[in-house]
């Protein structure tokens, strides 16, 4: 039995797995098992992990048919052994002191069950930039901060055993914000959280996302919501700030509609949700851009791409 049992879920990341994987094994701490579970990888994912397992027994590959993340993770969770469960995406890696430091704290603070941590952006604009603020002025994460602050808690992050035991795996209904809900419900339970700041990873960012799965964010973290609603139905506290997200992300998903809409060419749809984000703020621009989506879609659209590649330049310059 190990100390430490890391699940990796692994999908079609047949460039990236050689090297999370090496990033486990030149951990200082030892006492690991590495889970790693192939998702039903149609490249060449399980073959690389299996060579890595050949060389290594502390690495365990399993196999299953596709089924998303939350259902890789529950399966290398169900066959963990170890007291201490740490979270690596198959694409992310770990700096060689990462174990060694985030199990310190969770040995000296035996009241603390869940450990986040923070990395370095990998690929992108961002890249070499820490992924949460150093030093990060926020206090632990707690519920009311977790839901107040979708970013509270990052996903390289530990948690002893018992939480899992306590509050179930990860929700295999949810294609997007499973690690958010895990963590919520965590926070729902009672757990105590801790935060290291410290950058002891590389977390990859891709962006290459078009609107639709900034779409699918933004309706799974409302969803999220929803079903974190009946919970806190007797903590008025809390109720108001998960009515308050409610209210935030409603409106950036409104705003994500009308856009996709708009790069789609369907010009009724992104006039009924801009009429509905001005129907919530007003707004000169979004009442002029709801006449222009039902009188001149054709303009409309053109000032949308004049104004997208602005911002796509003024991104590339920052």
């Amino acid at each position: 039995m190990a100390a430490v049992s890391i699940i990796m879920p692994a999908y079609n990341v047949a460039p990236y797995i050689g090297a999370a994987i090496g990033s486990v094994l030149d951990q200082t701490f030892t006492d690991l098992e590495l889970l790693v579970v192939d998702d039903g990888s149609t490249d060449g994912t399980f073959e690389i992990a299996s060579a890595c397992a050949a060389r290594d027994p502390r690495i365990r590959v399993l196999h299953k048919p596709n089924g998303g993340i939350s259902s890789a993770r529950n399966c290398g969770l169900r066959v963990a052994t170890g007291a201490v469960i740490a979270l690596l995406d198959s694409d992310d890696l770990w700096s060689p002191a990462y174990l060694a430091t985030q199990m310190r704290i969770v040995e000296r603070r035996p009241e603390i069950d869940v450990v986040t941590g923070n990395a370095w952006f990998l690929g992108g604009p961002l890249t070499g930039r820490p992924a949460r603020p150093v030093p990060d002025p926020r206090p632990a994460p707690d519920l009311s901060r977790i839901i107040a602050d979708e970013t509270a808690v990052f996903i390289m992050s530990i948690f002893r055993r018992h939480v899992y035991e306590t509050i179930g795996g990860f929700d295999e209904s949810l294609r997007t914000n499973e690690d958010y809900d895990f963590w919520l419900r965590a926070a729902a339970a009672g757990f105590r959280f801790y935060r290291n700041d410290e950058p002891l990873g590389q977390y990859r960012r891709r962006d290459d996302s078009l609107s639709a799965s900034e779409l699918r964010m933004l309706r799974g973290i409302l969803h999220v919501y929803q079903k974190l609603r009946p919970q806190l139905l007797d903590r008025p506290a809390e109720l108001a700030i998960l009515d308050s997200q409610v209210a935030r992300f409603g409106t950036e998903c409104l705003a994500a509609e009308a856009r996709q809409a708009l790069e789609t060419g369907d010009f009724a749809a992104a006039g009924d949700h801009l009429t509905a984000l001005h129907d919530r703020h007003g707004g000169a621009v979004l009442g002029v851009a709801c006449l222009m989506a039902r009188w001149a879609p054709a303009l409309l659209s053109k000032a949308y791409r004049i104004r997208r590649r602005r911002a796509a330049a003024g991104h590339r310059i920052g």
